[in-house]
């Protein structure tokens, strides 16, 4: 794994070791990263949340391209080792990268600061799509959500975001949607 471009291009970064984590290959964060750049049109300056960390390779990737800030949530120990190696390698101070030991299902950061502009849900595939919105519901009922921010979503193939939105009446549009292999990552806004 490494930063495909920017700031740290180049740079290699850890990953954790161990089948807890799924970490996003350099090919998928590659098409990620430029379907998102094209959905906001930018990420610079931008504010966001890598809400089931890993590595931190995504929230990295944006910090790299020009993102203000980045905050990661991480609840496992390997992967927490590897995002902390990758931060300080990186030489990236609290007022660009926040990396927070704690579940963000259970404990979200609904609290303060800025909203997030970028918001990356990774979650375990075992977590069901109405467990994993609620966390974005939260952050939007909470004012944690620009009222443009982009939500990318990965999630198994077999889960079907589009037919949640309507089944559920979410005020969302699905900007992009990716697949690789058995893997899917949606990209998606609210429109109200």
């Amino acid at each position: 794994m490494r930063v495909i471009a920017g700031l740290y291009k180049g740079r290699p970064l850890a990953a954790p070791k161990g089948s807890n984590t799924r970490p996003t290959t350099d090919r998928v964060k590659e098409s990620l990263i430029s379907t998102l750049c094209s959905a906001c049109g930018s990420i610079e300056g931008a504010r966001v949340l890598d809400a089931f960390a890993g590595s931190g390779a995504l929230g990295i990737e944006c910090l790299s391209r020009g993102a203000a800030s980045a905050h990661f949530f991480e609840r496992d120990k390997a992967a927490l080792d590897a995002l902390w190696r990758n931060v300080d390698m990186l030489g990236l101070g609290p007022d660009r990268a926040r990396v927070f030991k704690a579940d963000v299902m259970k404990n979200p950061p609904v609290a303060g600061g800025a909203p997030y502009d970028v918001v990356f849900l990774d979650p375990p595939y075992a977590f069901s799509l109405e467990r994993t919105y609620g966390l974005v519901a939260t952050l939007r009922e909470r004012g944690r959500l620009a009222p443009d921010a982009v939500i990318s979503y990965e999630h198994d193939a077999a889960c079907d975001l589009a037919a949640f939105f309507e089944s559920a009446a979410v005020p969302a549009d699905i900007l992009a949607s990716k697949r690789f292999s058995k893997t899917v990552i949606d990209l998606f806004r609210f429109y109200e």
